[in-house]
């Protein structure tokens, strides 16, 4: 006895099964234009009955262009528009096309990377949470579409990933404050489903029993890494009875409300209170006293990435390999010495 291997259905398939032509059924699948509703809907159907998914990389070999997926999982992060930009451009250098898609707008992150499968993409950008999400990266590799890792501090073995040292952040501006002379340090950390999360409040619990001090539980408080997070963090810090000295928030969205609840309480920053972020965001020159933070060059590993999906949208691809991109201490005016 012998079995054969069945083959994909192809665009022709499509076309025969909807009753139109190779065209028409090419033109509903590459998203054009000026096709008849109804033509479309017996298209759509016909894909979804033969689970047809489009060949990237014959239409790479075809065109010339790459197909490249991108994920992003927080809307209104002050981070997305370098992240978003920083890809925009390497795409632009390189030639490829990126395909945007908010994890948001989709019941699950997984409907949102299976939608980009499905488009037919040779490569996806995975933002956190998703780039630490086992059943996102195992369904990825079941559809034979490669993965990068895009600030993880997990980054896996044999598998590309565009990453920073979160935990050489948190522990560079834990001793900055440290340096200032603050000891009773506040630290409002990200959402913990976030690899990153995780390092920089290790980074900072770990410079801390460094320095012989006892980290206060009620000076650790949740932010999810949003502005309305930072709000609340904020409230319970700044309503304790003994305040902290200085605050550092695991990144400047959440270090941005911290400043605003304090200008609300009245207090002068940075002589009653330091604040401190992370990533070095648009929002932290918009905020004012400017933010103390770690620059994390979002935009430049977003570059990176691009070129790292490229590589694997080729036949024959390679995994690639790790990018780990500079921190840099940015000291303004947010942070001083405690108060005498």
């Amino acid at each position: 006895m012998s079995t054969q291997r069945r083959q994909a259905p192809t665009i022709h398939d499509v076309a025969q099964h909807a009753g139109v032509s190779s065209m028409t059924a090419s033109r509903v699948v590459n998203g054009y234009p000026h096709v008849r509703p109804a033509v479309r809907e017996k298209v759509e159907e016909a894909i979804k009955a033969l689970g047809y998914r489009p060949n990237s990389l014959a239409r790479a070999t075809r065109t010339g262009v790459s197909q490249i997926g991108m994920l992003y999982s927080n809307a209104s992060s002050s981070n997305l528009s370098n992240y978003l930009m920083g890809a925009f451009r390497q795409a632009s250098l390189s030639g490829c096309q990126l395909l945007i898609e908010p994890s948001q707008a989709h019941p699950t992150p997984a409907q949102a990377v299976q939608k980009l499968v499905d488009a037919g993409v040779g490569a996806v950008i995975l933002p956190p949470p998703l780039c630490d999400d086992a059943a996102i990266l195992e369904s990825l590799e079941k559809a034979g579409v490669g993965a990068v890792s895009f600030a993880t501090a997990r980054p896996r073995e044999g598998a590309p990933a565009v990453f920073i040292d979160d935990f050489e952040g948190a522990r560079m501006m834990t001793q900055h404050l440290l340096d200032l002379g603050h000891v009773d340090i506040a630290f409002v950390r990200g959402d913990p489903a976030h690899s990153t999360a995780q390092l920089r409040e290790k980074g900072f619990r770990e410079t801390m029993a460094a320095a012989g001090l006892t980290v206060d539980e009620t000076y650790v408080a949740d932010g999810g890494f949003s502005y309305r997070g930072g709000l609340d963090a904020a409230r319970h810090l700044l309503g304790l009875r003994r305040r902290p000295s200085a605050i550092f928030a695991a990144n400047d969205d959440m270090a941005a409300a911290i400043s605003a609840v304090a200008h609300g309480l009245g207090l002068s920053i940075p002589a009653d209170l330091s604040i401190a972020g992370f990533d070095d965001t648009s929002v932290a020159t918009t905020v004012w006293p400017e933010l103390t933070t770690i620059r994390q060059p979002i935009a430049d590993m977003a570059a990176s990435a691009v070129l790292l999906a490229m590589d694997l949208a080729r036949p024959s691809a390679e995994p690639g390999g790790h990018v780990r991109a500079e921190l840099q201490l940015i000291e303004r005016a947010s942070t001083a010495p405690p108060p005498a």
